[in-house]
């Protein structure tokens, strides 16, 4: 989502290696690289099926609203409705 979130198009190749570097980088890469560029591969077309990534040919391009797809933007929805429910009380 992060390396999708800068705006730049990226081809599935370069996309990946950004991915893999920045995965390395945090000593988060397990079950080895052809396990994770596959995983990869079906979360870009998971994106693109719901409309946050667009695909050109070989390219991919975040649309607007990608943030909404992450992690922390749920967790950080959770949080407000867990305080919501919790102030009503």
């Amino acid at each position: 989502m992060n390396v999708l979130s800068s705006g730049e198009t990226f081809e599935f190749k370069s996309l990946f290696a950004k991915v893999f570097e920045g995965l390395k980088l945090k000593n988060a890469v397990s079950g080895g690289e052809e396990m994770l560029r596959l995983r990869s591969y079906e979360k870009i077309l998971k994106l693109t099926n719901c409309g946050l990534v667009q695909k050109v040919g070989k390219t991919y391009r975040a649309l607007e609203g990608i943030e909404t797809a992450s992690s922390a933007h749920r967790l950080a929805r959770l949080d407000s409705a867990i305080l919501a429910a919790q102030a009503k009380a």
